[in-house]
């Protein structure tokens, strides 16, 4: 039995038509938002609520906690905010899930004068600095997990996480899926590209993202139950699970965002079907940084890229067999016979309008 999630960071223009990051925007800009939208209690215990108290609906804010010299979190630098959606049995429930908390979320930002865009990396912002520099309380607090002194990259980078998990697969079988989708990672990917823009103008390649994040941070992470499940790597393939819900899960995290969620569905399928596939041997513990920009760069035009996309494509189709969701796997039949991304098309919006701001405000029109 498989289940499904999807976590989705959305970003933002705001009401000048700037894009609303870090350097401009503050935590009660987005905190107005989800103050407006609802809590389902049923939705407990399946989603984190967290230490800060950030996380206690579908939406809430990403962002970067600042604390006093002590455990008290007195600020949070802002990115975007993420919608996540419940644990489904079927993936057309999650997709639906995620289409209707991101309409409603549309809806309550535009009465705050914000509107949802495509970005998958910062376009004007290149790094992250937090301002006030970091204290000692911080410092520590960084240094103690590898995975969070990436900060610099997780606030300017926006994804989604594709959560699936088998029921009756074992640690080792978890680990071992984990393994195969972080070697696998530099040839699913391109499906979603749609970063083509760096520091305000366009970058020469498909997805900034993918080059600057997947081998700094982790392609795949896979939640274990026991401290002496972990497999120690930097960046981390395992974590301990934080609630009963996340053991055994399997967490996608290396694709870029993509403003057609009928994508995430083929994903999605993709990786059922890379799960049941038996012969691709393929294994790796941290994601091949290299590869991954070979793979940001070219995408597809890349030959190697493009003729292992095709096999993984193939063999996640037959190891599906009749699996009712085996036409999912369409829209990524057509990127691949296109050789194009959706970075192709933003690109060629650009070379039109000339302007980041007009581009990205033209995504998400479905």
């Amino acid at each position: 039995m498989f289940f499904f999630g999807i976590e989705h960071e959305v970003a933002f223009l705001n009401n000048e038509g700037k894009f609303a990051d870090f350097s401009h925007t503050k935590f009660a800009d987005f905190n107005q938002i989800i103050e407006r939208l609802p809590t389902y209690p049923s939705d407990y215990p399946q989603l984190r609520v967290g230490d800060a108290g950030i996380k206690i609906k579908r939406w809430y804010i990403e962002g970067f906690e600042r604390f006093a010299d002590s455990d008290e979190v007195i600020d949070c630098h802002v990115k975007g905010i993420e919608i996540r959606t419940t644990i489904h049995s079927n993936i057309q429930g999650a997709i639906t899930e995620l289409s209707e908390s991101f309409d409603l979320l549309r809806e309550v930002a535009a009465e705050f004068g914000l509107s949802p865009v495509l970005v998958s990396f910062n376009p004007y912002n290149p790094a992250f600095e937090p301002q006030p520099p970091l204290n000692n309380y911080e410092i520590k607090q960084l240094e103690a997990y590898p995975d969070e002194q990436t900060a610099n990259i997780h606030m300017v980078s926006y994804g989604p996480d594709l959560n699936i998990s088998v029921t009756d697969f074992s640690t080792e079988d978890v680990i071992d899926v984990g393994r195969k989708l972080t070697y696998y990672s530099p040839y699913i990917v391109p499906f979603s590209y749609s970063s083509p823009f760096y520091n305000g103008g366009l970058w020469d390649g498909l997805s900034v993202r993918t080059f600057i994040r997947t081998g700094k941070r982790p392609a795949t992470l896979v939640f274990v139950q026991k401290e002496e499940q972990l497999i120690y790597s930097t960046p981390a393939l395992t974590k301990i699970a934080r609630i009963p819900a996340e053991v055994g899960r399997i967490e996608f995290k290396a694709c870029d965002s993509c403003d057609n969620f009928s994508i995430y569905a083929a994903l999605l399928i993709l990786l059922k079907g890379l799960v049941l596939d038996e012969t691709l041997a393929g294994r790796a513990t941290v994601p091949d940084a290299a590869l991954h920009q070979i793979s940001a760069k070219e995408a597809f035009e890349n030959e190697d890229i493009f003729e292992n996309a095709t096999k993984i494509l193939q063999a996640a189709e037959v190891a599906l067999g009749d699996d009712p969701d085996v036409h999912y796997l369409t829209p990524l039949k057509v990127l691949l016979a296109k050789r194009k991304t959706r970075s192709h098309e933003l690109i060629e919006m650009f070379h039109r309008v000339n302007s980041i701001e007009e581009v990205i405000r033209q995504t998400y029109q479905v």
